[in-house]
This record gives C-alpha cells, structure tokens and sequence, in this order.
C-alpha cells in the first residue's frame, strides 16, 4: 500500500524491465486482517493496471513456490517485462516484539502449524517417497544446529564494526 512500489511497477513494465516482484501476504498488516487494511485482497492483481501479469502461490508449499518462480523468471526473461508472484504464506507470532497477535486464535495458529508448515510439508514427502529415513532427517537437524549456534556465536563475539565502514562499497 505505498505510493512508491506502484511507481516502480510502472516504469517496470514502461520500460519492459526483467522484474519479478514478490509481495509476501502473510494474511495480517500490523495488528490487523489483510482485508481490513486494503480493498483489493488479491495482490497478484496489483500489477494489472499496469499490464503486468501475476499469480497466487500457496507459499508454505516449497514445490509450487519454486515452479512458479520458474514461471515468472522465464517470462521475465523472455523480455516481457515485471511479473508478479503473491506468495501467501503465514505468520505463527505477531508482527513485532509489542504485536501479542490477539486479532487471531491460538487454534488458528495451531490449525496452520499442523496443517501447512512448509517444513513439515517437506519432511512428510521426504518420508513418503523414501527419500531419507526419520534417522537422516534428525541428522540433517543436528547439523543445521551446529551450523546455526555457530553462525548466532560467531555474530554475538564479533566486534562492532568501525564507523568508518558504514561509507564503504557504496557506489557514488
């Protein structure tokens, strides 16, 4: 909802720009539904009045987010110009540290954790097309841990950057 993104959408497809936005629709603005905070609901069609094509993607499926990010790359780099991919995804806890998420049920919550956790979602089909065994799939998780706690240790024990690097790698 600002003035800017409907700006660059139009000089996007003005001048045929290989663009592929992707607007991230978690169903909540800060502290409220999405259709309480916009009249048009269905964000792939922003782009329309601008004739730039769009799509809904269920974002908490790994599978279609990658085949329509496929989708649009090609058309974008056919030279037809920017394209669209609203990713509807969820957000499990508020927007912020001060958002407590009251505009929402916990079973709510729970409902999509259960149901549509993009995560799950992979491990199941991994499991299912035996593609790794429960003994891989806690290995791998071990793994990611160590590789996390390392980069979370490594970030907290760095010093604080000079001043003077805030200038640097900018182009002018």
């Amino acid at each position: 909802n600002q003035g800017q993104v409907y700006e660059s959408f139009n000089m996007a497809e003005l001048w045929k720009l290989p663009a592929v936005y992707v607007i991230e629709n978690n169903k909540y603005a800060m502290g409220t539904a999405v259709s309480r905070a916009s009249a048009q609901t269905d964000f792939s069609k922003r782009g329309t009045s601008f004739n730039i094509p769009g799509e809904q993607v269920d974002g908490m499926d790994v599978r279609a987010v990658k085949a329509a990010g496929l989708r649009a790359l090609q058309f974008a780099r056919e030279g037809n110009g920017p394209y669209i991919l609203e990713m509807q995804t969820y957000r499990y806890r508020g927007h912020s540290m001060s958002d407590p998420a009251k505009y929402r049920s916990k079973e709510e919550v729970q409902k999509m954790r259960t149901e549509h956790d993009p995560i799950e979602q992979v491990r199941a089909r991994l499991l299912d097309e035996k593609l790794a065994t429960e003994d891989d799939l806690k290995k791998l998780d071990g793994e990611i841990r160590e590789i996390v706690n390392a980069a979370a240790d490594f970030a907290s024990h760095d010093p604080e950057p000079d001043p003077s690097e805030l200038y640097t790698d900018i182009l002018r």
